[in-house]
Order: C-alpha cells, then sequence, then structure tokens
C-alpha cells in the first residue's frame, strides 16, 4: 500500500567545446554532488548519476529510458557548462515523467586568486542553465526550478520536497476509488466528472453496491474478528461511559468485521480509496466509522457521502508522505462550526465519524454513541483532539469547464476548553492569513466543506503537483486580500477557459 521503491536521475549537460579534461571534472563533479547529496540524510529517496549528457542522441536517449523505467520517479537536470539547448528538444519532447532543472553549481564561491579563463568556460551553469531554461519555457513543459549550492540544506530540503511532489504526480495515475454509494442527494460540491478526472490525474473511480462489500464483511471468520477487538482493546482506551461493557464489545465488534471486510476488498479488486455514504448502508450493520478511521491509518483514501475527489486527494497525499521522517498526519476533513470570539477565532473541524488518528495527540479512545443519520445500530469511533502546528487544507473542485485546487495555509490550535458531549475526534485551526478573509476566500474560490488535510506537505509541494497535472490552483495564505484574490479568480477564468 505505501512502500514506494523509487529513484531519481541526475543529468548533468555539458558539451565538448573544450575537450576531454573538462568533461572528465564535468563527470567528477557530478558524482560529488550526487555522492554527497545521497549521504545528507535529507533527500527521501535514492539519487542516481547518470552520464554527462553532449549530444542530441545522448540527451534523447536517456529520456527514453527515464520514461521506459518503472522505478525512475524523475529527472534532476542541471548545466555544468554551456550546453546547447537545441540539442534537448528531441528528448524533452519525448519525456512524461517529473522534471527538476537544479541551477546549481559545483563551486560555492569564486576563486579570486586563482579564476582564469579555463575556470569560466569549465564553470558556466549561471550560462548554460539559462540557455537550457529557456528551451524548456519555449517548449511551454512544466517543470521545477530550484536555484543555489547543492550543499545548502535549504536546497537540499527543496529538492526532497519535490521529489515528494514527483512521487505525488506518478502515483496519481495509480489510484483507484471504490465508490458504495452515490453522492449525497442535492449536494453539488461532491459532485464532479470521473471521466475528466481520469483524464487529468489518472484516477480510476468505481461504483459497487454496497451489499457487495457487505458479503465481505459477513465472510470474516469469527476468530479473526476477536483477535481484531483485543487489538483495539489494548491499543485504544475504551470510554464506556455508562454503557453495558458488553453491548459496547458487540458495537466494537462489527467495526472490526467491516474493518477486516473491507480491507479484504480493497486488496483483492486493488482499490486505494473508498467511499460511503449514511444514506446507502445496504445490510451493514453500523455506518463504517472506527473501521474507515484505521483504513485510513493504513494509507487509503476516504470521502464522506459520496465525495470520491477527496478521497483520492487524501490518498494522494498519504502516498506524497509515506515514510516521512516525523511525520504529524493527513487526513480527511470537514469545516463544523465557527468560534467568533474576537481574538480566539477558529474552525472546529470534525466529521460524524471518520478522522484519521494518524493526526490525533494524546490518547485515543473508543467511544460507542447514537448516530441519527443512516438508520442504524450505534457505530464505534475513534475519538481524539489533533496536533497543533501549521498545516495545509485542500479542497479539488470540479467547476464544470476546469478543475481547481484551492489550498488554505491553516494553524491547527488547541480548543480553548474539554467537549466532553462531543463523540468524534476534532481538529482546530484558524485559516491564514485571518478567519474573516480565509472564510470569504474559501467561500470565493468555491471551496468544499469536505478537505484533504495533513501537517507533512507545504502548499508549494500541492501547488507544483497541480501545475504538473495542468489544472488551476488557488492559494489562500497570509498575502491573501479579498481584492487580489477576486483579481486572480478573474484571470483564471480566463487563463483556463
Amino acid at each position: 500500500m505505501m512502500e514506494k521503491k523509487y529513484k531519481f536521475w541526475f543529468a548533468t549537460g555539458s558539451q565538448d567545446l573544450y575537450g576531454e579534461e573538462c568533461l572528465a571534472k564535468v563527470a567528477k563533479h557530478s558524482g560529488i554532488i550526487v555522492e554527497n547529496l545521497n549521504e545528507s540524510g535529507v533527500l527521501p529517496f535514492e539519487l542516481v548519476r547518470k552520464p554527462t549528457l553532449i549530444d542530441n542522441e545522448s540527451i534523447r536517449r536517456l529520456f527514453h529510458e527515464a520514461n521506459a523505467d518503472e522505478t525512475c520517479a524523475g529527472v534532476i537536470t542541471w548545466m555544468h557548462t554551456f550546453s546547447p539547448a537545441k540539442s534537448w528538444i528531441l528528448g524533452l519532447q519525448e519525456y512524461r515523467k517529473p522534471l527538476l532543472h537544479l541551477h546549481t553549481q559545483f563551486n560555492q564561491e569564486i576563486p579570486y586568486d586563482t579564476i582564469d579563463m579555463d575556470f569560466m568556460n569549465e564553470n558556466q551553469s549561471a550560462h548554460g542553465d539559462r540557455e537550457y531554461g529557456h528551451m524548456v519555457t519555449r517548449m511551454g513543459i512544466e517543470r521545477k526550478i530550484i536555484a543555489g549550492h547543492w550543499s545548502d540544506i535549504t536546497v537540499q530540503k527543496r529538492i526532497a520536497d519535490w521529489m515528494r511532489t514527483a512521487i505525488g504526480i506518478m502515483e496519481s495515475s495509480h489510484i483507484r476509488v471504490v465508490r458504495f454509494a452515490d453522492n449525497m442527494r442535492n449536494v453539488a460540491v461532491t459532485e464532479g466528472d470521473k471521466v475528466e478526472a481520469q483524464i487529468k490525474f489518472g484516477w480510476e473511480v468505481d461504483a459497487y453496491p454496497v451489499n457487495e462489500v457487505a458479503e465481505y464483511v459477513k465472510e470474516v471468520p469469527t476468530g479473526d474478528i476477536e483477535a481484531l477487538v483485543e487489538e483495539y482493546y489494548s491499543k485504544y482506551d475504551i470510554l464506556l461511559e455508562g454503557r453495558d461493557e458488553k453491548e459496547f464489545r458487540k458495537h466494537v465488534t462489527v467495526q472490526a468485521g467491516i474493518e477486516l471486510g473491507f480491507e479484504k476488498f480493497l486488496v483483492e479488486k486493488n482499490y486505494h480509496a473508498i467511499v460511503t455514504h449514511f444514506g446507502d448502508l445496504g445490510s451493514l450493520q453500523q455506518l463504517p466509522g472506527l473501521a474507515i478511521q484505521r483504513l485510513m491509518e493504513k494509507g487509503y483514501g476516504f470521502g464522506a457521502e459520496g465525495d470520491w475527489k477527496t478521497a483520492a486527494m487524501v490518498r494522494l497525499m498519504k502516498i506524497m508522505t509515506a515514510g516521512m521522517k516525523e511525520a504529524k498526519g493527513t487526513s480527511f476533513m470537514e469545516d463544523y462550526t465557527y468560534n467568533l470570539v474576537p481574538g480566539k477565532e477558529g474552525i472546529l473541524q470534525a466529521h460524524m465519524l471518520e478522522v484519521c488518528p494518524t493526526i490525533s495527540d494524546g490518547p485515543i479512545g473508543i467511544k460507542v454513541c447514537p448516530l441519527s443519520m443512516g438508520e442504524r445500530e450505534d457505530p464505534a469511533r475513534l475519538v481524539f483532539t489533533s496536533k497543533t502546528g501549521p498545516a495545509i487544507a485542500t479542497s479539488l473542485i470540479d467547476l464544470g469547464n476546469r478543475f481547481r485546487l484551492i489550498i488554505n495555509d491553516v494553524v491547527c490550535k488547541k480548543v480553548e476548553k474539554p467537549m466532553p458531549k462531543l463523540p468524534v475526534a476534532t481538529a482546530f485551526w484558524t485559516p491564514q492569513p485571518n478567519l474573516t478573509v480565509g472564510a470569504e476566500s474559501w467561500i470565493l474560490a468555491g471551496g468544499a466543506h469536505h478537505t484533504a488535510f495533513t501537517y507533512d506537505l507545504t502548499a508549494e509541494q500541492m501547488g507544483d503537483w497541480a501545475a504538473a497535472m495542468g489544472i488551476e490552483v488557488v492559494y489562500i495564505d497570509k498575502d491573501t486580500t479579498i481584492r487580489s484574490l477576486k483579481n486572480e479568480l478573474l484571470w483564471n477564468s480566463i487563463a483556463f477557459r
């Protein structure tokens, strides 16, 4: 589900005008850069140095091989010396994977006492990268540009961030979403063009009768269910709150069967994200709650009330953050209610049941409480509060003629007081630049009430993903004003018409 054994290629551009000695130094320098980047511990994936590219044929062959190699998730290009850019045309025309233009040079400082024309000719990144960059721009190819010395930790972290974006670009075409219900009746924002989504993002979105997965739930062996319940009881706090213990356990046992049955269905049919709806539960005894939370924790995407776009985005973010050290979590989320007290403004985030426990801070408990929707028995769910700190909330919407990804920087905080009567997992955040401008901007941009939320990716990373997908992206951050946003939306309506 989560482990992806990708590598990235490092391609250095040059030419033979300055002789073999110069080319030998170029190759040596490239090797040192790649070796040091790999040993830095900053990059999440291995960087593989490729031979120096000096002509049309070698460039074309490298990009062709990159396309064919399933382990290659992208190519990083760097022009050590001057590389005539017409040599790159055919290779770039055929290339189909993420591209990073690293604008760096081997030496960090000008060697003032010894610099001569030989050094100048050999170290022409300031020259060669502009020649190459001109051609990529003229060809209209989307790429990431990172400028700075390769040993700089900031540059290394930006390369690492781009690698995770590249994984999102590569894995987007592998995402398969299964829907066990249609959209909630008369709700607009969770609708969308699934055919266009497959064209744009590569997502496969399929539908099955809910009773088909319910059969998988019925067939789960009792022993497997009991073993999972024991795991629940050992891992989470059991919050009976006056309920009979045996009756409580029966409700939890139902969720264990749902988790195992759903997971078997997803594995057998190779789906990576799931959509349910409280209005279409078939023969299921409960609305999937704890079960969905656990599946999200394992890396599956989720969307409620038929929201397949958010389900795919949650899966995408989980893949992009897989293996990240000290990750704080990614989840499906929903805007619920405001705190409008001056100086304490924020939005209480939750859902009926389905918030991923990866974002939890502190103990996680299990509660069994009534749910007015779904007309089923009381579902068990995990309850907790979220971590604090900066994060992003994203909403992918279908405007009829195009997709738009809205990205809002938010700051997660602790609520002022406990909420003992609220039996769901919660987060509380203030959108940037503040609640008033953030909320008005979100509504102006058409953002949904469901979001794909993460602490572990940046607005820049998700914006780079959107650019690679060829869709509109709208940022709401500390610099946003209503006037500037209105102008941006107007310009975008023309640019993406």
